[in-house]
């Protein structure tokens, strides 16, 4: 046995596909593997394997599987309503269920139904979504449910969608659903404000409804092309029993109970999560489509299918923020994977790119990928220092982003393990493009001086650090975390605000209290990634959408021309006229300056050499049922 760490998403998709391909050619030019993107698709469900196609390996009497891996962020809870960061909804996406989701070894992405039978039907104008939902799926076994199998049905789904826009539960995504325009739940959330009563989850509403037992439809005020990606995310619009939310009223993030592979045994905040294989589960077999050519997905596939998933007995989450002791339980074998390379020690572990030969001797597996994510600093466009639209604003925050020495930043405190970001769009996703250049990746120190002394930023009082036009020092408060990890990139934007006269004070806080404060409009400027949960545009343009302050917007950007194209691109189909509308926005954003968007990460995952049938997910979070652990290969102890 090992011993334990101590710390422990038809029609309206088809015209995606021509441009998606640019993205997809430069996510998979720096993968190290063999994988060949093929144009995205839309597919019927596949046949189900049978299980005793692929035979699992004989695991001995009694012995767990269990993959362990660490998180270098802590966790916020599993109520999929109440949560936004990433590592928190890793682990619900493997509790609770979506309607459709991503293969799992297709790329850049291709979505089949999950607990939906079949791929919904969809009227001519896109306002009408029908799904079917399987019948007998159900959930895991819970108190809350007397003692009965709870079957899923359409009504969890749209009890579910409901808890988004129920005030109380001050979802941080509510002004996601909202956009899409589901017809009569914002008039529930109206009446609940008003009259200060419990949100009315029995009223009918003519957006979401269940036609039986297992038919939900939604309507739509206005056509919504994509409408599905907001079907495929169980991190999120996982189902929930009503039942459930109601018996542990206010301790929902404590107690999650869905239908999905895993659920959640023990929960030490901050430092463990162990979930262990849901028994009610029902048999679910691997199967995937790899793209034509990708020859390590076609392995997988061979090897694989007809596996009853999930494959590992349990899922061991520790919580390490520093690098380095994760780098170092990885290397002594207590940790099966190394999910994101410290960056500190990429020169270590993979330098030029490839696997260190000790490494490489020791059957370590090499994952590489250009992430579809982006990391930026917001200002906050409600603050009187770097807020605001005049000229001497959008001056002062454009001669921060020229000042900010990105290129220095991916050589030496990303060790080269990083592009550029030109804008908001992130690889993989539509409407990226690999050559689009703008001002936002410039880093001329000469003018950002100039924008300053232009616009009065000049030193007033002989004090050697540049003041506000009105003569009131000019100081930066920057949010910041008190970690190793954190600690190069303050440095070195410290550094970068000295060259150029600015004073820059850091704000030191845990990562779940600067996203409690972030939401709240009570930070001026705080560096962080975003990562995509979907393969279109609006995602990362909706970061600032005006309606959506306060929730995905945490820089409170509000610019009506800028809202007026989110709005238009909703509607339209993939093509040229979107396309057109989705360059305008980001050069306003360029002009504006609300957000300096730095790069797109190189991201490298190791994996210990019993550790088997890995692959990093782009748009979703779900891994865990499609790996195993070969049990002979591990390590005596």
């Amino acid at each position: 046995m090992r011993a334990r760490c101590p710390v422990p998403f038809h029609r309206a998709v088809a015209a995606l596909a021509a441009l998606t391909r640019s993205a997809a050619a430069l996510a998979v030019a720096v993968v190290a593997t063999t994988a060949t993107v093929a144009t995205m698709a839309l597919a019927a469900p596949p046949p189900v394997a049978k299980a005793s196609e692929a035979p699992p390996p004989a695991k001995q009497e009694g012995q767990e599987k269990v993959l362990r891996y660490a998180f270098l962020v802590a966790e916020t809870g599993f109520d999929p309503a109440q949560l936004s960061d990433l590592y928190s909804r890793i682990v619900t996406a493997h509790i609770f269920e979506s309607l459709y989701n991503y293969d799992y070894l297709a790329r850049p992405f291709k979505l089949k139904p999950n607990t939906a039978a079949e791929m919904p039907e969809v009227s001519e104008d896109f306002r009408t979504w029908t799904i079917r939902i399987r019948p007998g799926i159900y959930f895991a076994d819970d108190p809350a449910f007397k003692g009965k199998r709870r079957e899923l049905t359409a009504e969890d789904y749209v009890y579910s969608l409901k808890r988004f826009y129920d005030p109380a539960t001050k979802g941080p995504l509510y002004s996601s659903f909202k956009q899409e325009g589901i017809l009569g739940l914002e008039e529930l959330r109206v009446a609940a404000l008003k009259t200060k009563k419990p949100f009315d989850y029995d009223k009918p509403v003519e957006g979401v409804r269940a036609l039986d037992r297992y038919t939900l439809q939604f309507k739509l005020a206005e056509p919504r092309p994509r409408f599905i990606y907001n079907l495929a995310g169980g991190d999120t619009y996982g189902a929930v029993a009503r039942e459930v939310i109601e018996a542990y009223a206010g301790k929902t993030m404590e107690h999650p109970v869905g239908t999905g592979p895993f659920m959640l045994e023990r929960w030490r905040r901050g430092s463990l999560i162990r979930l262990v294989k849901n028994p009610g589960y029902r048999d679910v077999f691997y199967d995937a489509q790899p793209n034509p050519g990708d020859t390590e997905g076609e392995q997988m596939l061979a090897r694989f299918k007809g596996r009853k998933l999930p494959m590992v007995d349990a899922v061991e989450v520790s919580i390490i923020e520093a690098g380095q002791p994760r780098w170092l339980s990885f290397l002594n074998r207590e940790f099966d994977l190394l999910y994101l390379l410290p960056e500190e020690y990429a020169d270590i572990a993979i330098p030029h790119g490839k696997l260190a030969p000790n490494l490489d001797k020791q059957g370590v597996k090499l994952y590489r990928v250009l992430a579809s994510d982006r990391t930026m600093y917001y200002f906050n466009m409600e603050d009187p220092t770097v807020g605001g639209y005049t000229p001497d604003k959008v001056a002062l925050r454009r001669a921060i982003g020229l000042a900010t020495d990105v290129p220095t930043e991916i050589a030496t405190t990303r060790r080269h393990q990083a592009v550029p970001a030109q804008s908001v769009i992130a690889p993989a996703t539509w409407g990226y493009q690999e050559d689009y250049k703008s001002e936002n990746s410039d880093f001329d120190l000469a003018r950002a001086k100039a924008l300053l002394d232009t616009y009065g930023y000049v030193d007033k009082d002989g004090d050697g650090w540049r003041d506000k036009p009105d003569g009131s020092p000019l100081v930066l408060e920057v949010a910041s975390t008190p970690d190793s990890r954190s600690k190069p990139y303050d440095e070195l934007w410290k550094r970068d605000m000295d060259k150029l006269g600015v004073q820059i004070k850091i704000r030191m806080a845990q990562w779940p209290e600067n996203l409690k404060s972030a939401r709240a409009g009570q930070l001026m400027i705080w560096q962080l990634g975003f990562n995509s949960s979907t393969p279109d545009a609006q995602l990362g343009l909706e970061l600032l959408y005006g309606p959506a302050s306060g929730g995905q917007n945490l820089g409170r950007f509000k610019l009506d021309r800028y809202d007026e194209i989110y709005r238009r691109m909703m509607v339209l189909p993939d093509g040229p006229e979107r396309a057109e509308l989705l360059r305008e926005a980001q050069k306003l954003l360029t002009a504006y300056m609300p957000q300096k968007f730095r790069v797109h990460r190189i991201v490298t995952d190791l994996a210990q050499p019993w550790l088997v049938g890995y692959r990093r997910p782009f748009f979703n979070q779900i891994f865990w049922p499609y790996v195993d652990i070969e049990t002979d290969k591990l390590p005596k102890r």
